[in-house]
């Protein structure tokens, strides 16, 4: 079996200079890191699809499907570059693009200056040496992969920074019983996936997005059932509400599900329906 490669660009890799990824997705009219790849794999133009799970909506695209979710997953933190949380000085200027690590910042450290970037990874942290911010935020899932964590950083506890959901992970999609789902079928990690959908079923309960700061953490810890902790916090960082559940890992999305009513029973959608108004 013979796989060639093929690199499709989305609107949030033409797009540089908007500085959210949530205003690249309406300018895209999609996802800001998904549409043009999944148009190609409903056409047969490819036959597999590779993302980073947490860029791929929670409704794929009818007539595709995705796979058992491969492992290992990389680690799922947020990482702050250039310094640490209690080395920044008031008044600080922080570097991200993501609603969620603003507003989970801005939750601990109110006084921070969050500055909006995107790019990639060594431009970004490239802004803390010559450039005017003290620190920026990013996945120590891609930093890993490029071999480009700093010698200045801090790794995020995901207790009180839970990832995006699915931060880490590869997300295999493929057309809906063609060969390539067949022929993969029998591949990936059952407890990495387990993971991954609890934390898309909470998201998708939620009515979430990348645009929207939800953070799940899902992982299989000794007593060998499945933990899931999640958040939703308000952008300026003053109302958050957390919760925190468990269960059998066959049954992934009524966890997230179960998460996700505890979270608006707090007020989240309050919360989100404050963030999402025009």
């Amino acid at each position: 079996m013979r796989f060639k490669r093929e690199i499709i660009l989305e609107g949030g890799d033409q797009d540089r200079v908007t500085p959210t990824l949530a205003e690249v997705a309406k300018t895209a009219g999609g996802s800001a890191f998904s549409t043009n790849q999944e148009e190609a794999l409903v056409t047969g133009r490819v036959d597999v699809i590779v993302h980073s799970l947490k860029d791929l909506p929670t409704t794929v695209t009818e007539g595709t499907t995705l796979l058992t979710t491969p492992g290992p997953r990389e680690d799922v933190r947020d990482v702050l570059c250039g310094a640490t949380l209690d080395g920044l000085p008031e008044g600080a200027r922080l570097g991200t693009g993501a609603p969620r690590r603003v507003a989970q910042l801005l939750a601990l450290r109110p006084d921070l200056e969050v500055v909006p970037i995107r790019g990639n990874v060594p431009g970004r942290l490239a802004r803390t040496t010559k450039g005017s911010l003290d620190a920026v935020v990013l996945a120590a899932a891609g930093l890993n992969r490029l071999g480009l964590m700093p010698e200045v950083h801090q790794v995020l506890d995901p207790v009180a920074f839970p990832p995006s959901p699915g931060q880490g992970a590869l997300g295999i999609q493929v057309r809906t019983d063609s060969p390539a789902a067949r022929l993969l079928g029998g591949t990936g990690d059952p407890q990495v996936d387990a993971c991954v959908r609890a934390e898309r079923a909470l998201l998708a309960e939620l009515h979430g997005g990348c645009s929207v700061p939800v953070g799940a953490w899902g992982r299989v810890e000794s007593d060998g059932l499945l933990h899931l902790s999640a958040a939703v916090t308000s952008l300026d960082g003053a109302a958050q509400v957390t919760g925190a559940g468990s269960g059998p890992l066959d049954d992934p999305e009524k966890l997230g599900a179960c998460v996700a009513a505890d979270l608006l029973a707090q007020g989240a959608a309050g919360i989100l329906a404050a963030i999402r108004k025009p």
